[in-house]
């Protein structure tokens, strides 16, 4: 069974950046594909980005497609998420996860994911 754990959220300006960070334990994080979620009150939960087990192949939601990058170091037992160019719209709370399904290469919106953390709050004034 594994325990997530996220940080590095916060309070910044339109256009700046921020790194999330995930930290695994239980089980190596290898062995899970990973991925990062949003939620806002009153809204379900949205699929921001995924990654496979060995950080070759990632996902994307068209929001954040080309300013947010998902990593990971499994040496670490971590998970990251750059996010650059922040806008307003991405406030929220945020979610790291983590599938143990062996058939989920990379995980994408659809995907089952087993195991959450608790989130980390990520606030864009504009």
């Amino acid at each position: 069974q594994a325990r997530l754990v996220e940080s590095g959220g916060g309070l910044v300006q339109t256009g700046a950046s921020l790194r999330l960070s995930c930290a695994v334990s239980g089980r190596s994080s290898s062995n899970y594909g990973m991925g990062w979620f949003r939620q806002t009150p009153g809204k379900e939960r949205q699929f921001v980005a995924g990654i496979s087990r060995s950080g070759g192949g990632a996902n994307y939601a068209d929001s954040v497609k080309g300013r947010f990058t998902i990593s990971r170091d499994n040496a670490r037992n971590m998970l990251y998420l750059q996010m650059n160019s922040l806008k307003p719209e991405d406030t929220a709370l945020y979610y790291c996860a983590a599938s143990s399904s062996a058939w989920v290469v990379v995980p994408a919106a659809g995907s089952p994911f087993d195991y959450w953390g608790q989130g980390t709050q990520v606030t864009v004034s504009s």
